[in-house]
């Protein structure tokens, strides 16, 4: 079985300045350092707030795996599905995240690579 973690999850904003605030918020409450992003703000590296909705109709909960492909591989197998339109790859062309096709109570799911 191919080795998960819980990777960040996402929250879906509305626009870029309620992604600021989300992220500045969960600095006031928890001391997170905010990081802005092309298409998000960090708050720590556990949160990301989408400048833009996104994928998932409330966000998305990323799960970390160093073998982005295996783990593909071993969910498929047993009958999961995903969106190749959403897969990223490392410049040596390495699988290095995807969404599955299917979401959990609002949460679009992502598998990301992790070392």
């Amino acid at each position: 079985m191919a080795d998960y973690v819980l990777a960040h999850v996402g929250i879906n904003g509305a626009n870029p300045e309620e992604a600021r605030r989300a992220a500045a918020l969960f600095g006031t409450l928890f001391g997170f350092t905010a990081k802005e992003g092309n298409s998000s703000v960090f708050a720590g590296s556990g949160i990301e707030v989408m400048k833009e909705p996104y994928k998932g109709t409330h966000g998305h909960i990323a799960i970390g795996t160093p073998d982005v492909a295996a783990a593909q591989a071993e969910l498929e197998a047993k009958g999961f599905t995903f969106d190749p339109s959403t897969a990223k790859y490392l410049p040596d062309g390495t699988l290095n995240a995807i969404y599955l096709s299917d979401e959990i109570c609002g949460f679009a799911l992502h598998l990301v690579g992790r070392k």
